[in-house]
C-alpha cells in the first residue's frame, strides 16, 4: 500500500506540473534557441536542461528532455514494483532510436550525423546499449539491419528493410519496428489482465497500432499475408474486423469497417485522399488516448495513474521538442502553437 499511495501522489504531482498554455506560448515566442533554453530553465525542466552545453540546438534540447522522460519512467517502474505494462512501454525508447538509425542508414547518413540524434539512456538502464550501438556503428544499411538479427527487433527490421527496398518509403520503419514494441505491450496487457484501468489506457494504443498498420500496409501495397503479420493480438477491434479491412479494395472502405466498433466516432467525415484519411484517423486515436489518460486520474492507487503520468509527460516533451524546432527555424509562434498536441 505505501508504494500505491506514493505512486498516486507522484502521478498527480507530475500532472499538476504540466506547463500551462500561457507558459507554452511564452516559450514559443522566444526570439532564438538561447532565449528558449533560458525560459525553459525557469520551469520544472531546470534539472533536465542543466547539462546542456552551448551552442544550444533544438536537437540537444530534445535529447535532454527525452533523457529526463526516460529517467522519470524508470523511477515510476521501480515504484510500481516492475509492472509488466510500465516496463513494456520502456521498449518504445529503444525502438525510437532504432527507427532513427535505420532510416538514417537507409538514406546514407554517417555515424557522425546520426550520433547526436540518438540518446542511449534507456538502453543503458536496461542493458541493451550494445544492441543499438552495433546498429549505429554499422558501415551501411544492410549491416545495421543484420546487426539486429537474433534480437526481438531482428525479424521486424529485416521485413522493414525489404519493404523499404521495394517501396522506397522510410515510414515503413515506423510501422514494422512498432510491431516489436506492440508485441511486447500486448504480452504485458495479457499478463496483467486484471488491471482493467491500466488496460483501458494501453488498449487504445494497441487498437490504434493495429488499425493504422493495416491501413498503411494497404497503402504501401503489401500483400494480405504481410499485413496480417503486422497485427498483434487484438482488443476492441477484433481480428475479424481487421481481416475485413485487409480484404477491402479501397482505404476508405477499410476505414468504414470501424463503424461496427467502439471507435466508430473516430472515422473521418471527409478526407482529401487516402493519406489524409489515415492521418486524420491517427489524430483521432491520439485524442481518444488522451481522453482515457485523463479519465484514469479519476481513480487512485492504480498502475493506470502511473502510466497516465508517463504518457502525459511524453506528450508534453513532444510539444517542447516541436517548440524548440520551431524557434530554431524562426517559425511564427502562432504556427508553432497550432501544431502542438492539446493536452487538457
Amino acid at each position: 500500500m505505501p508504494n500505491k499511495i506514493f505512486g498516486t501522489v507522484l502521478a498527480h504531482s507530475l500532472r499538476g506540473k504540466m506547463l500551462s498554455k500561457t507558459e507554452l506560448q511564452t516559450l514559443a515566442e522566444s526570439r532564438d534557441i538561447d532565449e528558449l533554453v533560458t525560459r525553459m530553465k525557469n520551469t520544472v525542466y531546470l534539472d533536465a536542461l542543466a547539462k546542456l552545453t552551448k551552442p544550444y540546438t533544438a536537437e540537444k534540447v530534445e535529447s535532454a528532455l527525452r533523457e529526463h522522460l526516460v529517467n522519470q519512467h524508470a523511477k515510476i517502474v521501480n515504484i510500481a514494483n516492475g509492472s509488466a505494462i510500465l516496463s513494456a512501454y520502456f521498449v518504445k525508447y529503444i525502438t525510437w532510436n532504432l527507427k532513427i538509425i535505420l532510416k538514417g542508414k537507409a538514406m546514407g547518413r554517417t555515424y557522425e550525423e546520426l550520433l547526436p540524434k540518438v540518446n542511449l539512456r534507456a538502453e543503458e538502464l536496461v542493458g541493451r546499449r550494445d544492441l543499438v550501438v552495433k546498429a549505429l556503428v554499422a558501415k551501411d544499411f544492410d549491416e545495421a539491419v543484420n546487426s539486429l538479427a537474433g534480437s526481438e527487433f531482428g525479424e521486424d527490421a529485416r521485413k522493414a528493410a525489404q519493404a523499404y527496398k521495394e517501396k522506397g518509403d522510410v515510414r515503413v520503419f515506423d510501422t514494422f519496428l512498432d510491431h516489436a514494441f506492440y508485441k511486447s505491450l500486448d504480452r504485458a496487457v495479457v499478463f496483467e489482465s486484471k488491471l482493467q484501468d491500466t488496460n483501458k489506457v494501453a488498449g487504445v494504443d494497441v487498437d490504434s497500432y493495429n488499425v493504422l498498420a493495416v491501413l498503411r500496409g494497404k497503402f504501401w501495397g503489401l500483400s494480405a499475408n504481410e499485413v496480417n503479420d503486422l497485427i498483434v493480438t487484438t482488443g476492441k477491434v477484433s481480428r475479424d474486423v481487421l481481416q475485413r479491412m485487409i480484404n477491402t479494395e479501397k482505404i476508405q472502405e477499410a476505414i468504414g469497417e470501424l463503424a461496427g466498433t467502439a471507435y466508430k466516432e473516430l472515422i473521418p467525415r471527409s478526407a482529401a485522399n487516402d493519406i489524409d484519411a489515415i492521418m486524420q484517423l491517427e489524430v483521432a486515436f491520439e485524442k481518444e488516448s488522451l481522453k482515457r489518460i485523463m479519465n484514469s486520474f479519476r481513480t487512485v492507487f492504480t498502475v493506470a495513474n502511473l502510466l497516465a503520468s508517463i504518457k502525459l509527460m511524453a506528450f508534453e516533451i513532444r510539444n517542447l521538442a516541436a517548440i524548440a524546432a520551431g524557434v530554431e527555424q524562426k517559425i511564427p509562434s502562432d504556427k508553432i502553437l497550432a501544431s502542438l498536441v492539446r493536452v487538457e
